[in-house]
């Protein structure tokens, strides 16, 4: 018999997810949690377990379909109680009825993670919009004319990308268009859902006649051929237009709504950070440690974390809902990644209770499974602080906006060598900018300005962090 399988909710509570690609054909035999499909969500790429062991019938997206969650994704057929396999075309009608007559209780999909009731959607997939680039040239025509009209046209050796739909209107408007010699995709529409009426084709024509008219009696002058240039929100050959779905579309959200929500405070101080940069070339040599990667950020976090004990206003959250200030008695830190679908933030769970070395294997962790998209939705909530490292990218300093629902995070800057005061003399030393930039509903100047230098004060002298609780 026919057994259907529809888009789960993946546990994140968003409507919608985008099929990456198919792990299966039509006609392939598959077994029972084997992975079907990629789907993206708005916060990241997601494998797709199959629910039933069986045939694949019918797959009902192609890679690129936006999903809506309760959707029909793929069909199965799978084997009867006789122990035999239906055949896919005699079970569809049997299946389709016994669908009809069973309560909406029973129709169920298997509980995958996070599955649960499915927002009205229609059944079909929503396509992505699809346009086909093409090389139009118009015939040759004459000066007046294209004085005419200098906003329709292009020079013919363009190549533009036009719509595959041809432009809107009635039989008699395109017989008068004709009758006219009039290309329809040079007349702006006036009409109801952008249909040409028969005064635009009028208007179009008399405005053309009358530059023709008054065209200077001169030695002939070669046209240029011409094509239609595109119309508005039409994309030309010069732009790539991107559709804002995914991690870029979920970031974008968040970030707008961050910076319009909390009040946002940038606070920096500029650190000598050369006995940090220099206990790191001593753990690099220690063969104990081979096999850990220990760096800047790694010793940050560690600073963060002891810095948050000591201020723990920066480790809170604003709960408008209930007017309550949230005090957390952990730190799930944030780290920034930076990945080819956008910019992610998996938090570590209970960093505060990690080594050094602990936490550098779980940054390393971390970044690998962001770059390759497997990040799990799970990790990128319920962060409490988060830490962006833009000194990789060689940048001194920035200014940071909160994830959403955190009340600071702090950018790390690039590492420089340059002249610097030490010990009442000019050295070359490692120095590196810090930016901390706080929700000043919950954090005043003073603690944010003391958690900063608490953490400053951390990755000039490492070994200052044995002084705190």
């Amino acid at each position: 018999m026919i057994e259907e399988f529809r888009l789960p909710d993946l546990g994140e509570g968003l409507p919608e997810a985008e099929l990456v690609q198919w792990m299966v054909a039509e006609g392939d035999t598959v077994a029972l949690n084997q992975t079907i499909a990629e789907v993206e969500t708005a916060k990241a790429v997601v494998e797709l377990p199959s629910p039933h062991a069986g045939v694949v019938s019918k797959l009902h997206a192609e890679a690129g379909d936006i999903i809506a969650v309760g959707s029909v994704l793929i069909a199965f057929d799978i084997a009867g109680e006789d122990g035999g396999t239906s055949s896919a075309v005699n079970s569809v009608a049997p299946a389709a009825e016994a669908r009809a007559e069973a309560p909406a209780e029973e129709k169920a999909q298997p509980n995958l993670v996070g599955y649960g009731a499915a927002p009205q959607a229609s059944g079909r997939p929503q396509r992505r919009a699809r346009t086909a680039a093409a090389s139009v040239s118009a015939p040759r025509a004459d000066t007046a004319v294209l004085e005419a009209a200098p906003h329709d046209v292009l020079h013919a050796t363009e190549t533009i990308a036009v719509p595959l739909e041809r432009p809107r209107s009635t039989p008699p408007v395109r017989k008068l268009a004709k009758d006219l010699g009039i290309d329809l995709g040079l007349v702006e529409p006036t009409g109801a859902g952008g249909i040409i009426a028969r005064g635009d084709v009028e208007a179009y024509a008399e405005r053309v006649g009358a530059a023709s008219r008054v065209a200077p009696a001169a030695e002939p002058v070669e046209a240029v051929p011409t094509s239609p240039a595109p119309l508005a929100g039409e994309p030309s050959l010069r732009e790539r237009r991107t559709p804002i779905r995914g991690v870029r579309k979920h970031t974008a959200e968040a970030m707008v709504r961050s910076a319009f929500t909390a009040p946002h405070v940038t606070t920096f101080l500029t650190v000598d950070v050369t006995a940090t940069t220099e206990l790191l070339a001593s753990l690099k040599s220690d063969r104990s440690l081979e096999g850990h990667r220990i760096g800047i950020l790694a010793v940050a976090a560690k600073a963060v974390c002891l810095a948050l004990a000591r201020t723990p206003e920066l480790n809170s959250a604003w709960d408008e809902e209930h007017g309550e200030i949230v005090e957390c008695g952990y730190v799930n830190l944030g780290i920034a990644a930076a990945t080819t679908r956008g910019l992610v933030v998996p938090n570590i769970r209970d960093a505060d209770a990690m080594t050094l070395v602990e936490l550098a294997d779980a940054i390393g962790e971390l970044a690998s499974t962001a770059r390759s998209g497997k990040t799990a939705p799970a990790q990128m909530m319920g962060g409490t602080f988060s830490i962006t490292n833009v000194g990789v990218f060689g940048v001194d300093a920035g200014t940071p906006i909160l994830n959403p629902g955190e009340a600071g995070i702090l950018a790390l800057g690039a590492v420089r060598r340059q002249p610097w005061e030490h010990r009442g003399e000019i050295a070359l030393r490692d120095v590196m900018t810090l930016a901390l930039s706080f929700d000043h509903r919950l954090v005043d100047g003073e603690q944010g300005s003391r958690f900063l230098a608490d953490v400053g004060s951390i990755l000039r002298e490492p070994g200052r962090a044995m002084l705190l609780r």
